[in-house]
């Protein structure tokens, strides 16, 4: 293994961060409020006793673009950990179906699925990650019969034990993974200070872009959902979320 140095990590983060935060407001110039609406679950912020309009918008926005900022910076994270297999370990991007990166040791051939955490895959999931795999495997099996292959599902940060899922996949997540790429124990915490290269600048403009969308989503809100009386028409907001007896 080939040792990564900490300044390269950092080079690379402020080139690519960027992407991460790009991918953010473009999510969120896209959303529209009647999509919104319909994907959230109206009863649940009923129950919590959301009572005005620009909290019921601030509260449905915010669930949005928690789950979406979850996706786009996992796709960032696996870009890293390829971009740091590839100066450690020789490791690519792999094209074969389902896996992230691949590269090879004296000891074996390394097939790795990247997620962002632990909470991941149903059973359907799971069976065709499993399937992919093993398709995977069979191929290069092909070509060097007696070549060990070697798979992980590979989850960029949690705490938990290595483990065994389906047979032939290791789990494998937090530290352990981003040593087993980079051969150093601490290198998990060593990414922080790079990954928050000029957060706070780059930041403003997405509040700023999330501010007006709260404005403007909350003004056709009270128009669309709210009465006269300025109270959110729940009744209204439910039948346009749920309301199908008809289609």
């Amino acid at each position: 293994m080939k040792e990564i140095a900490i300044k390269d990590v950092a080079h690379y983060v402020e080139k690519h961060i960027c992407e991460f935060h790009k991918s953010r407001i473009a999510s969120l110039k896209l959303t529209k409020l009647n999509n919104l609406l319909l994907k959230k679950n109206p009863y649940l912020f009923k129950a919590k006793n959301v009572l005005t309009a620009e909290n019921i918008v601030l509260s449905f926005l915010d669930a949005k673009l928690s789950s979406s900022e979850e996706e786009i910076f996992g796709q960032f994270l696996e870009k890293l950990a390829v971009f740091v297999a590839g100066k450690t370990l020789n490791g690519i991007k792999s094209k074969k179906q389902g896996i992230d990166l691949e590269y090879e040791t004296k000891e074996a051939h390394h097939l790795i699925n990247i997620k962002s955490g632990l909470s991941w895959g149903n059973a359907d999931q799971w069976r065709a990650l499993k399937n992919n795999f093993e398709v995977a495997m069979n191929e290069i099996k092909s070509k060097d019969n007696q070549r060990e292959v070697r798979c992980f599902i590979a989850s960029c940060y949690g705490k938990a034990k290595t483990t065994t899922k389906k047979e032939i996949i290791t789990q494998i997540c937090g530290q352990n993974f981003w040593f087993m790429i980079s051969g150093k124990p601490d290198f998990y915490t060593d990414i922080i200070k790079p990954i928050g290269h000029k957060a706070k600048e780059i930041n403003e403009e997405f509040l700023e872009e999330k501010a007006k969308t709260i404005n403007i989503f909350t003004k056709q809100f009270i128009i669309d959902f709210c009465n006269k009386n300025g109270q959110v028409d729940w009744g209204k907001l439910v039948r346009f979320n749920s309301g199908n007896l008809k289609n």
